[in-house]
């Protein structure tokens, strides 16, 4: 049930742009020309792009006022976003290879080629449709698995995967399609700069990047709910009271670049991802093209996509052969390419959706709320609580509008996402209540009431349901499981191989069927030293650091060195660049001269002139630099700045696992 003829995805890196004076030489002005030229042309499609556009919704309106639109049965559907990875558990860029080997319209590529979309079909939102979509998602997945696995590769369901890296995040990474590296073009235009994100949670991350690629770290599960005209306003409101508790019941996204941040990262990570706001304009108030919306629908669906249209810029400008109202004046259904275009560049997390299936137009609810993972059990349990709460409210003429306010709601969803099931929000009528208790005390009953108004299966009501309750008992999300694995972890392995622990567990508890709830913690076995990821120096560098200023004494250095048992000490300024660096060898002949501790800084005894890899430096490089320079350390930089240290004692840990991974191999 998604929107086959349009991307979801946005997306390509804008032209470089140069702060020095132009100087005119041979051919620039005719360079210049043929560039204005372009610039024209692509003007004038996009003004032919919102005739087209403005044309579809007078079509769409004039459909809503004839009762154009399918009201009999009332179907469910679902998109199911995946990570592909390599035998090191690290991103696999091989979505067009699957894609040509799987040779299935079911599935589809996303923006990054490390992704792959699988597409279920509409199911009736009764009798077994639910169990019937759980099947087929099964289905999808085992032939995504089988195909990848003659690829070398494997299909994994998180949300956000562990092992991603920024060297990951580069154009050659993105799906080659005009469209994508024109919407990404377009929106470093409005932009005006540098895409730059900053996420605070158990701990901060701020990034720089030069395209939209960091919206690849993120895979749904996205579920669509069929509505009637009618019912679109409200049941729209409730898909919107109700992202809250679906994200914190749902929760799956909680690291990224080895950083604990929000319960479900995705939520940020995602709005600025894709958000065009330029950054001169922080006083004027505007909406970024993800978002929970800024008001309630009243009176039709219409609302939602004047409101975009009156709100954002078109990024593309393409030819299309649709005249809708000369269709309408035939009989015929119009498919409104335009209009679906355009919403298909806004990323409200509940979308309005408009479909024709056997030449019948309809309307549906997409719910973008949701992470992929942890199972396709927990994804459905996820579903059929949704679909259930929904069917339900929808079913009693709740007008949720007149109990809770319209930004109480939104900021119930993004506390949801940064504190997942630990969450409190005010509910309807100003009711206090933590998101635990309003999903077992609340949406349960609901949900059960409105599988059974639609007639689904009994014994599919009490599978789902009872993982959602025993998920909200437990306090056991998958974003709660990533995180205690991880702290588990932690001071037994560096950073890189407690990832590569989180994503092969996460591979292995997949195939078993089983919901998170159930799921044991990650082990560092579980990932085989053998095939750890020991490519780049990022991925076993340590990043726990103690270090000093230059202006310090000496002694500081000779505790640290005791204390923590270190024989390098890194030298940094306030803004964190590396100055230089002490040795323990430096330390021992400044104190074997008689050298005073106290009265000494310790710029008197840091080398200065110092040799770096940065965080994408290949192993083989960093040991061929520090045999050849015979460096017992060598810092890792990231513009400028100090991000880790590698020591030949790192060296000999990564030798000694993979030692010991070949003698067991090589044991009868």
């Amino acid at each position: 049930m998604g929107e086959q003829t349009v991307s979801d995805k946005p997306t390509d890196k804008p032209a470089e742009k140069s702060n020095e004076k132009s100087i005119d030489k041979p051919g620039d002005k005719a360079t210049r020309a043929h560039k204005d030229v372009g610039a024209a042309q692509d003007e004038q499609k996009r003004r032919e792009f919102m005739h087209a556009m403005l044309a579809d919704l007078r079509a769409l309106e004039r459909m809503l006022r004839e009762g154009r639109f399918e009201t009999g049965p009332c179907r469910i559907g679902a998109e199911q976003e995946m990570f592909l990875i390599d035998r090191h558990w690290a991103p696999a860029r091989a979505s067009l290879q699957m894609l040509e080997k799987l040779a299935d319209p079911h599935y589809t590529t996303e923006l990054g080629q490390f992704q792959l979309e699988a597409n279920a079909d509409p199911q009736l939102f009764s009798g077994d449709g639910l169990s019937r979509m759980e099947r087929q998602l099964d289905e999808l997945i085992a032939k995504a698995r089988a195909a990848a696995a003659e690829l070398g590769v494997a299909p994994v369901l998180m949300g956000i995967l562990p092992t991603l890296r920024k060297s990951d995040l580069g154009l050659d990474s993105m799906v080659p399609s005009p469209r994508y590296r024109a919407l990404n073009k377009a929106m470093a235009d409005l932009r005006g700069g540098a895409f730059e994100f900053s996420i605070n949670g158990t701990e901060e991350l701020i990034v720089e990047h030069d395209s939209v690629m960091l919206e690849a770290c993120n895979a749904s599960f996205q579920v669509h709910l069929q509505v009637t005209p009618a019912e679109f306003p409200r049941m729209y409101n409730i898909a919107q009271v109700l992202a809250a508790p679906m994200v914190a019941i749902s929760a799956n996204s909680p690291l990224l670049f080895g950083r604990r941040l929000w319960a479900e990262t995705r939520i940020a990570l995602f709005r600025q991802a894709v958000d065009t706001r330029s950054h001169t304009h922080h006083l004027r108030e505007s909406e970024a093209r993800v978002s929970f919306g800024t008001r309630w629908v009243r009176d039709s669906v219409l609302e939602i996509y004047q409101e975009d249209i009156a709100r954002f810029r078109t990024l593309v400008g393409i030819d299309l052969d649709e005249d809708p109202l000369a269709k309408l004046a035939r009989g015929e259904t119009p498919l409104l390419k335009a209009l679906r275009l355009h919403n298909g560049t806004i990323y409200r997390w509940n979308r309005a959706c408009y479909g024709v299936m056997d030449g019948k137009a309809h309307l549906r609810i997409e719910n973008r709320v949701m992470p992929a993972g942890p199972s396709v059990l927990d994804e459905v349990a996820n579903g059929a609580l949704w679909f259930g709460v929904m069917a339900e409210l929808g079913a009693q003429g709740e007008d949720v509008t007149r109990r809770i306010d319209f930004d109480q709601a939104a900021a119930n969803f993004y506390t949801a996402a940064r504190e997942g099931l630990g969450a409190h929000f005010i509910w309807l009528d100003g009711e206090d209540l933590s998101a635990a208790h309003l999903v077992l005390d609340r949406l349960l009953p609901l949900a059960e009431a409105g599988l059974r108004r639609q007639g689904i299966d009994e014994a599919d009501i009490k599978r789902y349901l009872s993982v959602i309750e025993t998920r909200a008992r437990t306090a056991r999300t998958g974003s709660r499981w990533l995180l205690s694995s991880w702290t588990a972890l932690k001071g037994k392995a560096t950073s890189g191989e407690r990832s590569n622990a989180l994503v092969a567990a996460t591979v292995q508890r997949q195939q078993t069927g089983r919901p998170v709830a159930e799921w044991e913690r990650a082990r560092l076995d579980e990932a085989e030293v053998g095939r750890a990821n020991y490519q780049q120096v990022d991925q076993y560098m340590t990043t726990d650091l103690f270090t000093v200023q230059a202006s310090d004494p000496v002694e500081i250095v000779v505790n640290l060195m005791s204390w923590e048992r270190i024989r390098h000490v890194p030298v940094e300024d306030n803004d964190h660049h590396l100055v230089g660096l002490v040795t323990y060898r430096a330390v021992l002949r400044f104190l074997a001269n008689g050298g005073s501790m106290q009265d000494t800084p310790v710029s008197a005894i840091m080398k200065t002139e110092l040799v770096t890899v940065g965080v994408e430096t290949r192993t083989t490089d960093a040991i061929e630099l520090m045999r050849k320079h015979r460096y017992g350390c060598v810092p890792v930089v990231q513009d400028g700045h100090l991000v880790g240290i590698l020591t030949d004692e790192d060296f000999l840990n990564v030798a000694s696992k993979l030692l010991e991974q070949q003698l067991g191999e090589s044991k009868p």
